[in-house]
Formats: C-alpha cells, sequence, structure tokens
C-alpha cells in the first residue's frame, strides 16, 4: 500500500534511515514497499538489499518536486523503468532547470500525480491519481468517483513519530535558510505522513476496493530485478576479451624488456604468473584501460604517481603505470590480486592538480558520456555545524551559538529552554546526510549506460556525479578508476621547467634508479634538509629521517609508512628507530622474527599485519584480505574486523601461543586500523620524494620557486620564501618590471608573484606582464599609469608592496604621484602617440620611507613580511642561544628565540592536550618544542609571531629538541603608518592657524 516513502536521502527533508524504513515495514506486516526519494537514488541499493533480507519486495523511483511543489511520484517498473526515471532525472538537473508540469512519455514507469491535481489532467494508461485517506471526502463531488480504476491509495512516510516530524520541520527550514518560526505549511509534509498498520490503513479505503487494487496490483508489476554479484564495469578494452588478453600480454613483454632488459629470469617468471591471474579473474580490461588513461598523460607531458597497492604488480610497472620495481622492493602481486579476492583492485593514479581534470575529459570522452561518472560522497551533518544551523533556525544569537560550541562539556542546567531543544535535536540529526559532494578521484566506467544504474547531478566542475559512494559501487559490480590530484607533481613538473628554462638542462624526472644513487640526495635524506620535497617535509617527519639517518630507498619506504598514526599508536615506530639504529631487542616470538625479519620484528606495513595473520595467527588468505580492507576503513561496520579478531585468536590458542603474547600481537595489529599503508603505497611516495630530492638537491631555487607557484606542502608561503633564503636566494617584493603573476626567479633573485598580493586581480597582472612583453619596461610611474589601464586603488596596492621600488624614490611620494595624477590616466590605456610627451613635473617635498613601514605593508598585502620578523621586535633580547648551540647546552635550561613556524596538537593518554610545535631561530634554524599540558595551559601559544622560549635541551637519537618550561609573545615596534607623517603635522598646524 506504500507507494511514496523516504528516507534521510531525500535530503533536508526525510528523516528515516533505510534500516528504519524497513524495519518499520516489517513491524506493521508490509510485503511491498516503494521507495520514492526526492530527487535521489543513493538508498535505493541498501533498500532493495534489506528488504530482500527480510523477505519484502521492494520498488524504487523518485519523486519530483518544483520548489516545494508535488509534481508527480515515479515508480520503476523494471530497471529499464529505472533507467528512464534517472535519465530524466539528470537531463533536468544537469541543465539546472525546473522539471516539467508533466513527465514524458515514458514506457515502462508508473506516474502517481497528487490529487489536489485531478481536475487539470488527463491521464495516460501509466498515470494514476493518488489520495490519501484524508482527501477521500472529496471525492464524492469528483469526476473520478465514476473512474476509480485510474486511483491509488497514496499515503506518503517520511518519519515515524513526532520526534522525527519535529526534526523534519528543522531539516526544511535549514534547507530554506529562514526561521523555524518562519516556515510556511506547504515548505514541509503534512503530521500524517506516517507508515500505518496494514489493517488500518485498508479500512480507510473499505468503502473502495478497486482503489486498494490498483494501488496493490501497481505494486506487484513492479520488480526491480537487479542482480548483485554482477560486474558492471566496462569488461573489454579492444571490443574482445581474447584480444585484451594478447594486448596486454605483448604491451607487458615490451615494457618487460624495456624495465629488466633480456634474459632476466625471475621478472619472466613473474610476469608469466600475473599475467595468469589478471586473465583468470577477468582484469585484462581494467589494466588495459588503466594504460590508456596514463599513456594519454605522457602524451600530453603530464606527470603521474600510481600507488597503492596497483604498485605491486610488475605488469603495472612494465606498462609504465608505477615507477616502483616490485622485484627490488619483494612486493608480492597477490596483495593486489590473489584467486581469493572477491573485491575490484584498486590502481591510484595522481597527476598534478592543473593537468587531473584534462585527464578526466579524456576519460569522459574515450569511453563515452552515457557509460561514464564520477563517484559521489555523502556529506553528513557534523556535529558542530549542525548545532550551529540549528541554532539559527531557532533564531539564537550567533554569540550564544559561539559561546555553546566553545564550551562542549555546558551542563544542561546552564542554558535555556530554546537552546536544550536545539542541542537535542542537534543530537538526533547529526549524522544525517547534508547533501552530494564528489569523491577525491574515483571514476566509473560502466558496461551499460550509467543511468541504468543511478542519476546524476551535474556540480560546476562539468562532469556527472553518481548518486551513490565508493561502498554501494563495489557492492553492485562498479569498479572504481581513481585519477587523483596532488601538488606535489606540481612542483615537480614546474621544477623541471624552470630548470630547463633558467639552466637549459632537461631533466628525466622517472630517471629513479639515479636518483637513488645520487649523493646529494643521500645528505639532504640524512639530515632533513627536505622542506618542500613530497611527503617528507613536515616536522615529524623530517626528525624522523635524522634519527633514522636515512639515506638509502628501503629505508626511506619503511619511513613512510612508520610515520603513520598506526605504527606510532602502537608504540612500535619508537621501537622501530631503535631496532634500526643498533639497539639490541628480542623478538615477540621466534616466528615473528622469521615473518617481520625485514622490519625487525616491527609491523609497518599493510602486508606485516597480513603475514601476521596468515603465519602467525592460521587466517587464510581471504579473511586476512578482509582484515585489510578493514585496516584502511573500507567498511561501513567494523563487523568483518570483529570476525577476524575472532578467527585469529582461535588459530594462536589452537598453536599453542602464550596469552599475553597473542593480545600483544592483536593490540599491535589493531592499532593500524584506518592508518597503515601497503609497502607498495610507502613506495611509491619515496619514489616522488626521490624525484623532489634531486630537483631541490641539484636546483634549490628553481625547486622552492615551483613550491611556492603550485601552493602546495606543508607550509605557508614565508616559510617557502625563508627556506629560499637558506639556499642563497635574495628576495624581493613584486616588481612591475621584473616579476609577473607567479613568483619568479632570475638568477638568484626571486621575485615574489603578483598573486600573493591580497585583492589584486589576475587580469591586471596579466595586462602588465603583456605590455611589457610588447612594448618594454616601464621607466617609471607615469609611464606605467599611461601604458596599463588601471583603477588608483588597485595602483595603490601595487605601490605599497614596492612594485615600483625600481624608480628609486618612497612610496610616498610615488603615493602623492598617483593620486595627482590617477584623473587623467585612471582605468584606460592612453592612445599610443609618434612622440613622447612628458606630463607636467610636480616638485613634491622630501617624504622619507621607513623600512618598518615596508613591513607593516607587507604583512598586510603579502599576508607576511619579507625582512626578518627577529629585526621588527621592540628589543633585543640578551642571552638568548641558537639552535647551533644545542649539542653543548644537552640537559640544561637555555633561552632562545623562535620564529612559530606551526603547531600539532595531540590529546594524550589521560585526555589532556599537549602540543609539538616547529619554530625557526634567528639563524634560520628549524627549532622543535615539546609543550607538555601543564605548560600548555600556563602558556599557549598566541598565534604567529616570534617568542622567547625557555626549557631543556633534550635529544634522541641525535635529534635536538627543547621540552618548554616558559614561553613569551614578544610584540613588534608599533606600526609606523599609524602615527602622523611630519608634513602631516605641519599641514595640521596650518590649518589650526
Amino acid at each position: 500500500m506504500y507507494l511514496n516513502c523516504h528516507t534521510y536521502f531525500s535530503l533536508r527533508y526525510g528523516t528515516l534511515s533505510v534500516e528504519e524504513l524497513v524495519e518499520l515495514a516489517l513491524a506493521f506486516g508490509v510485503r511491498t514497499l516503494a521507495l520514492t526519494d526526492v530527487h535521489n537514488t543513493s538508498a535505493c541499493y541498501d533498500f532493495v538489499r534489506r528488504c530482500r533480507a527480510v523477505d519484502i519486495d521492494p520498488v524504487v523511483g523518485m519523486e519530483f518536486r518544483r520548489q516545494d511543489e508535488l509534481l508527480y511520484v515515479a515508480l520503476a517498473r523494471n530497471l529499464e523503468g529505472f533507467r528512464e526515471i534517472n535519465e530524466f532525472y539528470s537531463t533536468y538537473q544537469h541543465e539546472g532547470v525546473a522539471f516539467p508540469e508533466l513527465p514524458p512519455n515514458w514506457s515502462q514507469v508508473y506516474v502517481i500525480y497528487p490529487w489536489h491535481k485531478h481536475d487539470r489532467l488527463a491521464l495516460a494508461d501509466n498515470e494514476f491519481l493518488g489520495i490519501r485517506p484524508t482527501e477521500l471526502n472529496q471525492l464524492f463531488r469528483s469526476r473520478y468517483r465514476h473512474r476509480q480504476e485510474k486511483l491509488v491509495v497514496l499515503q506518503p512516510v517520511t518519519y515515524k513519530d513526532k520526534r522525527s516530524y519535529n526534526a523534519h520541520r528543522l531539516l526544511r527550514a535549514i534547507d530554506h535558510n529562514t526561521l523555524l518560526t518562519k516556515l510556511k505549511p506547504h515548505q514541509y509534509a503534512e503530521k500524517d505522513e506516517l507508515m500505518l498498520p496494514q489493517e488500518q490503513l485498508q479500512g480507510y479505503f473499505s468503502d473502495y476496493p478497486q482503489i486498494l487494487q490498483n494501488t496493490k496490483q501497481i505494486l506487484y508489476d513492479c520488480v526491480f530485478g537487479f542482480t548483485f554479484g554482477e560486474r558492471h564495469t566496462k569488461q573489454n578494452y579492444t571490443g574482445h576479451k581474447y584480444d585484451d588478453m594478447v594486448l596486454l600480454e605483448s604491451l607487458a613483454q615490451r615494457g618487460l624488456e624495456r624495465r629488466y632488459g633480456l634474459g632476466n629470469k625471475t621478472a619472466q617468471q613473474r610476469m608469466a604468473r600475473e599475467l595468469q591471474i589478471i586473465d583468470q579473474l577477468d582484469f585484462n580490461a581494467y589494466f588495459l584501460i588503466t594504460w590508456d588513461f596514463v599513456r594519454f598523460s605522457q602524451s600530453c607531458g603530464f606527470y603521474h604517481v600510481g600507488r597503492g597497492s596497483g604498485a605491486n604488480s610488475l605488469v603495472a610497472y612494465c606498462l609504465g603505470i608505477t615507477d616502483v620495481d616490485p622485484l627490488e622492493l619483494d612486493l608480492y602481486f597477490e596483495r593486489f590480486l590473489n584467486p581469493k579476492r572477491t573485491s575490484p583492485p584498486d590502481f591510484d593514479i595522481d597527476y598534478s592538480w592543473k593537468d587531473r581534470d584534462q585527464v578526466i575529459d579524456y576519460v569522459f570522452k574515450r569511453y563515452g558520456q552515457r557509460h561514464t561518472a564520477l563517484l559521489a560522497t555523502y556529506q553528513h551533518f557534523k556535529a558542530r555545524s549542525v548545532i550551529r544551523e540549528i541554532g539559527k533556525v531557532f533564531g539564537i544569537p550567533k554569540a550564544e551559538i559561539d559561546q555553546l560550541l566553545s564550551k562542549p562539556t555546558l551542563k544542561a542546567s546552564d542554558v535555556d529552554d530554546v537552546t536544550r531543544q536545539a542541542v537535542r535535536y542537534a543530537h538526533y540529526i547529526k549524522g544525517f546526510p547534508s547533501h552530494l559532494s564528489i569523491h577525491a578521484g574515483g571514476i566509473l566506467i560502466a558496461k551499460q549506460p550509467i543511468h541504468s544504474y543511478t542519476a546524476t547531478n551535474m556540480p560546476p566542475k562539468g562532469f556527472p556525479i553518481t548518486h551513490f559512494d565508493m561502498y554501494e559501487a563495489e557492492t553492485i559490480g562498479l569498479h572504481k578508476f581513481d585519477v587523483l590530484s596532488q601538488r606535489g607533481l606540481g612542483h615537480i613538473k614546474e621544477a623541471a621547467e624552470l630548470i630547463y628554462q633558467n639552466h637549459e638542462r632537461s631533466i628525466d624526472v622517472h630517471d629513479i634508479y639515479r636518483f637513488k644513487k645520487d649523493e646529494k640526495v643521500r645528505r639532504l635524506l640524512a639530515t632533513g634538509r627536505t622542506v618542500g620535497c613530497f611527503y617528507i617535509e613536515s616536522p615529524a617527519m623530517r626528525q624522523l629521517l635524522q634519527k633514522l639517518g636515512c639515506a638509502d630507498y628501503p629505508t626511506l619506504v619503511a619511513a613512510s609508512s612508520v610515520i603513520r598514526p598506526g605504527v606510532a599508536r602502537s608504540g612500535m615506530m619508537r621501537a622501530y628507530i631503535e631496532r634500526h639504529n643498533g639497539h639490541p631487542f628480542r623478538y615477540l616470538h621466534p616466528q615473528l622474527g622469521e615473518i617481520l625479519g625485514e622490519t625487525y620484528g616491527v609491523m609497518v606495513y599493510q602486508e606485516d599485519v597480513i603475514k601476521v595473520a596468515h603465519y602467525f595467527g592460521g587466517v587464510d588468505l581471504a579473511e586476512a584480505d578482509m582484515l585489510r580492507r578493514a585496516m584502511s576503513g573500507k567498511f561501513r561496520t567494523h563487523q568483518e574486523f570483529q570476525e577476524v579478531s575472532e578467527s585469529f585468536f582461535r588459530g594462536c590458542r589452537e598453536k599453542g601461543y602464550p596469552e599475553p603474547i597473542i593480545q600483544e600481537v592483536w593490540r599491535q595489529m589493531e592499532s593500524f586500523a584506518g592508518y597503515s599503508f601497503c609497502k607498495a603505497h610507502s613506495a611509491s611516495f619515496a619514489v616522488e620524494s626521490y624525484q623532489s630530492l634531486y630537483l631541490k638537491a641539484h636546483y634549490p631555487l628553481d625547486f622552492i620557486v615551483a613550491v611556492i607557484n603550485n601552493f602546495g606542502g606543508f607550509y605557508d608561503a614565508e616559510l617557502y620564501f625563508h627556506e629560499a633564503r637558506t639556499w642563497g636566494a635574495t628576495v624581493y617584493p613584486p616588481c612591475v618590471n621584473e616579476g609577473a603573476y607567479m613568483t619568479s626567479l632570475k638568477g638568484q633573485h626571486i621575485y615574489v608573484g603578483f598573486v600573493h598580493i591580497k585583492s589584486l586581480g589576475q587580469k591586471l597582472a596579466k595586462q602588465l606582464e603583456a605590455e611589457r612583453t610588447t612594448h618594454g619596461p616601464f621607466r617609471d610611474l607615469i609611464d606605467f599609469m599611461r601604458r596599463v589601464p588601471i583603477h588608483l586603488e588597485q595602483l595603490i596596492l601595487l605601490i605599497r608592496t614596492g612594485a615600483f621600488s625600481f624608480t628609486g624614490r618612497t612610496k610616498a611620494n610615488l603615493l602623492w604621484e598617483a593620486h595627482i595624477r590617477a584623473p587623467k590616466y585612471q582605468a584606460k590605456k592612453q592612445r599610443e602617440t609618434l612622440f613622447d610627451t612628458q606630463p607636467k613635473d610636480f616638485q613634491l617635498p622630501d617624504l622619507p620611507q621607513a623600512p618598518l613601514e615596508d613591513a607593516y605593508d607587507e604583512m598586510e598585502l603579502l599576508g607576511f613580511p619579507l625582512c626578518s620578523p627577529f629585526g621588527l621586535l621592540t628589543q633585543s633580547i640578551p642571552n638568548c642561544l641558537y639552535v647551533r648551540d644545542f649539542p653543548r647546552r644537552l640537559g640544561q635550561e637555555v633561552e632562545i628565540l623562535g620564529y612559530l613556524i606551526t603547531v600539532k596538537t595531540v590529546k594524550t593518554v589521560n585526555g589532556k592536550f599537549m602540543q609539538f610545535a616547529n619554530f625557526v631561530d634567528g639563524t634560520g634554524y628549524f627549532l622543535d618544542v615539546t609543550i607538555f599540558p601543564t605548560e600548555l595551559e600556563q602558556y599557549p601559544l598566541r598565534g604567529r609571531a616570534v617568542y622567547w622560549l625557555k626549557g631543556k635541551v633534550v635529544a634522541e637519537f641525535g635529534v635536538f629538541s627543547l621540552e618548554l618550561k616558559h614561553l613569551k609573545k614578544l610584540a613588534y615596534q608599533p606600526d609606523p603608518r599609524l602615527e602622523a607623517k611630519p608634513w602631516e603635522k605641519q599641514v595640521g598646524e596650518k590649518k589650526s592657524k
């Protein structure tokens, strides 16, 4: 009887989860149930699975609205009908136009109109009028009292009780961005949209058996015959599976010769085994499609990194999908694909953020818009954001909401009734889906048109997204291709381009073998001078590299995984460092020495955990793979994790291991959940790190400028400009004659790009570059104003950031002249003349400019000063040391000045907070400071500034840091721009006279 049910995937409308809806139906004896979420198909497959599990026949469809008006409900008679609904919705959603009053002439879809349209419609065979129990009294006056064959029961289900009804109204107010009290009745559902017992609902229509029969017949006629467990990804590349196998073998063989030369039997045997498994599991097309778009990107000159478990594959290495040699690191292919694996494998292909969209566009065009879509993710209402949203619709002032959020432990007695209600419903709505977003890089290429599986939305990016996420895609047999973006590859590509431009050297960034042997690279790694280098530039990672004395590829691969929270949380990161540095140790159990000898008995990679589960605990490989996926957070619940836990403990006990050892081994394994890397993934990151390291070691300034221009990395731009100085660069403010929109490098001179000037448009920067290229450098301010159309406000920005310092005139003089000349030149380019006429010269008084004013201008307009922040202090602090003095002051209390760079806050085991702060000292060296909970409460950091620090010098594995005892934020000299200038005082005195 229920043709119109909603879940909370009727976004900002419904209140029931799929599970709750099905449980309600089961409790009320419903045997057939239709899900028709508003403009959404996200819940369809989960709904179908859950219904089938309890012997309820599922029907799927969609409810169409125009703003708040219900137009019609569409029910799919079969899979073809589902496609018709999805295609109709997607067409209008992509074009951004409202849905029409009437749907198209669907052949496999039932359409149900609301009763209030009964006088305006001529119904087709597949169209019906839905009538609610409360509307039956209107039937007597309608012509449909004699046409009951076109009427069906319409009892919408939107909530289950009064509380969920209230939540529904709150969601509608949030959606309309209005106060709850101003919500109009037509903007929310009626109070009776509840599920009723079958007998009660049928009782309302006891005088109209024809209507009941019509409703049952529609439900009976709708069959969603989707079969789970089948593959729906594109199954061939060439058009025939056999041809795919032959092509893949041919490409792999050619790549094998290129990578290993002729006669490498180990590689050949590995290749044959991999190809056999790939063909057996029917993944030839998966490899070929990945190879295809990687080949396209290479033809465009794009750099990529193939990572994830796919880097375990020798075939992938030989196809050029990855640059990780699986033989060198003893990576086993079965981690990527094995005969017992039921889930699809993953290739994660990273591109520069500038290039990725072109690769995605190629995939859409190559495999067809009808068959391709990006995956969605569900954005949910979070605890803090939903309190803010509900507070707004309740009319709670923003200041009170801020106070409420700042005190999460606030007691109910401390707030009024309205606030209490807001918090109560915030907890209720928390976790509801709020809107669809785009997955980081998942692309689906479907065997059938994509609308056979889902409706799609068109976000501003211009590529359609599905209504389901990666988990649902996997359950219905659609395997994603991951085309991701990261800024590290942008650094590498632009650095190579700058090196060619500035040094006429062409760098093959894929010559990883040479990079691994480079002595300069080894020195950078071992000393932790890795700022700007992909994945290894954070303070924690630089410390780890120094503690390990990292100077080779295998150690860097291990470090890339050891740094992950899973290893650190288990307490094994310290154990790994100690053992790597030769400290004596004993394996927890002799068998662990055989399994984990390479990593000193420490579980570092996902593979290590799988090995321990399989060889130590007796868990079979299929269960071990479930464990791997649970560790990666790829399940919605931890049920599978619990099942493997029981299997592991049972196997260990059968082998007779002591209970404390079993518990400790499992503790270490469990701590990896959600954090661990597979070894191939770490190896891929290490390859990219080596590419960055080589470029920095040999061309440091070109590399650092590339990092700055890609706006990526662990730190703000200020730190990278500082890093450039430590490598010998002189940093200048933006310059209209030497600079460009992006930061530029000329010899040892770096000019800050116009892009860093707040509120200065890109169009102006490009215009002045083009004018300078065409007609030569600007002679002075007047020449610039004559040649470049510019508003006075933008000209002032350029002057204040020092862009006209080449004229030799102070900013004050230039600003006066700009104001005097602006009416003549402002915002229009002057006509070219045969003879260059000089404007009338004005004699201005001497208007000096202090360096401190420049610093404050830079902090305001660039976000940071180009001078040393230590030079801005009101006074010098005596008796302060530098980081270079730490080795001879080990164990002593010292005082030092540090400029704050970054802070990491962590929660201790007892629930208190502590911080790891990173500073630079007056000589530019990095200073790591540990702030324990007691000191943090007494001396909190207060933003980016220079601090006086007092603490104890400590060392761990040769790496020095400071344990804080006391700190004080130091004041800068007052802003001289706020003081009256001498000439301003003279003017004021004259006026007073």
